[in-house]
């Protein structure tokens, strides 16, 4: 008789760990089924018929976390249980068998703090409008939704070493590194946990093994914002991530209008897009239209200075290939964009009448009478871009130099209506980070003030520009 009953896994302690979970922006949680009111209708508990984030999804993301800080982005995992990932969840055996995780993830029930509607639609970058037949949309849980985040450890005598990848693992949760659901590379499913409380159950004592079976989730426990004020700095110092990361300030310079969702009540016709922010409806510049509206340009730059294959290719590889054929494999982004607000944006928002002309009277074009709200600057108005390129070439970071300087100028608009005028910013300042330098620009007039940290004897600016001159060269 075999008693497997007695091959034990000797587990001497069981770690429980819960926080909440807030959404900083909006997320797409998809439940995917393709019938719905929307083309991607969102993801609920069928009984408590709230928001549902499942153990998978949330594993996944904490998984795919730790491989990149021990590995770098869009390095595979070993599969023979040599690395954090593979230890702390699990890993196949010669494809024959699989190493149980030592890591227990609940499903998460939400808190709904709203839904928001937007539209979208994919651009023709050839002539920069929207392409036939491509308009979409799509139901988000709004920012403030919370989620109650469980997980339980089993520690044995021969992994204790667990712990730390565990709290390394959490710790993206805690830093805001961390997405969840689709859409993560254009600013979706932001989230931050700020609040934990932690129960650590030795089962090697009487004591520790009737207080983990007469467990209570609203009993006991550390609590701490930080992990560290509980497990002490044991998170090990491993991040392989390379990464080129953009922060640019820029002054709305003129009305922007990037059109809201069909949910947005308004007396206009249209209306810019507004989100909810700590409990308050304010304009955004959403993380798509940043990134639908720095591709096009990036093509256009890149098919000047270079053949049209390898602009192709250059931007296909930056900004993940678009489907244009039943046959087209589609590739991930490695631009990662970040949905912000336009602060302090003019209130009230002001309503503009419009009409259309007829090109031949040249009087007011029958019933094309329209109204719009956009989002109009004041003195105080700024819009903070966050722009990150993971794996980042010489060549990739010159074409990003080249967009910095449209967007500073206000030659590169987001939003609509470009022909007229809207959606142009006005650069007063930008922080680019890359293989631990940090250049710093400010305006300084008409011209562009440079500074390095740490400093070099090279100056900054040709320093900058020789990663423009490698793009030049590519050709």
């Amino acid at each position: 008789m075999n008693e497997q009953w007695q091959n034990s896994r000797a587990i001497i302690e069981r770690v429980i760990v819960r926080g909440t979970l807030v959404l900083t922006t909006p997320a797409q949680i998809g439940n995917g089924d393709a019938a719905g009111l929307t083309d991607v209708p969102l993801l609920r508990d069928p009984l408590a018929n709230k928001p549902l984030l499942t153990g998978t999804a949330i594993a996944g993301a904490l998984r795919n976390y730790l491989r990149e800080r021990e590995r770098g982005y869009r390095k595979p995992e070993n599969q023979d249980g040599a690395t954090r990932a593979e230890k702390l969840f699990g890993h196949l055996v010669r494809h024959t068998a699989t190493i149980a995780s030592w890591l227990i993830v609940e499903d998460a029930l939400g808190e709904q703090s709203g839904v928001e509607l937007r539209d979208g639609v994919a651009l023709d970058p050839k002539s920069r409008t929207a392409r036939d037949k491509t308009k979409f949309d799509h139901t988000l849980f709004a920012a403030g939704t919370t989620f109650e985040l469980e997980f339980e450890l089993l520690l044995t005598a021969k992994n204790a070493d667990l712990l730390e990848s565990f709290v390394l693992a959490l710790g993206g949760f805690e830093q805001g590194e961390i997405s969840l659901g689709s859409r993560k590379r254009r600013g979706l499913g932001a989230c931050r946990v700020n609040a934990w409380r932690v129960w650590r159950y030795k089962m090697t004592t009487p004591q520790g093994r009737l207080g983990w079976l007469a467990h209570d989730p609203q009993v006991g426990g550390q609590t701490a914002s930080k992990l560290s004020e509980i497990f002490g700095d044991i998170a090990p110092q491993l991040d392989a991530r390379n990464a080129m990361t953009m922060r640019v300030t820029c002054a709305l310079d003129a009305p922007m209008l990037i059109r809201a969702g069909a949910d947005e009540t308004t007396t206009a016709d249209l209306q810019h897009l507004h989100s909810a922010r700590n409990g308050k409806s304010v304009p955004i510049l959403s993380g798509t239209s940043i990134a639908g509206a720095i591709r096009a340009r990036a093509f256009r730059i890149t098919n000047t200075l270079l053949d049209s294959t390898r602009a192709q290719n250059l931007v296909d590889g930056l900004f993940g290939k678009q489907i244009a054929r039943h046959n087209d494999k589609p590739t991930g982004s490695r631009v990662i964009v970040r949905e912000v607000e336009i602060a302090n944006a003019l209130t009230p928002e002001r309503i503009q009448s419009r009409v259309k002309i007829d090109r031949f009277t040249g009087g007011a074009y029958p019933g094309a009478l329209f109204s719009e709200q956009p989002a109009l600057g004041a003195a105080t108005t700024r819009v903070t871009l966050d722009l990150a390129v993971q794996n980042p070439q010489p060549a990739e970071i010159g074409l990003f130099l080249l967009l910095l300087k449209d967007i500073w100028s206000g030659d590169l608009t987001f939003g609509g209506e470009r022909g007229v005028g809207r959606g142009s910013l006005a650069g007063e300042s930008a922080i680019l980070q890359y293989a631990g330098v940090t250049w710093t620009l400010t305006r300084a007039g008409d011209a562009i003030k440079t500074e390095r940290d740490p400093a070099s004897t090279t100056n900054g600016y040709v320093e900058l520009e020789s990663y423009v001159n490698v793009l030049k060269e590519a050709r």
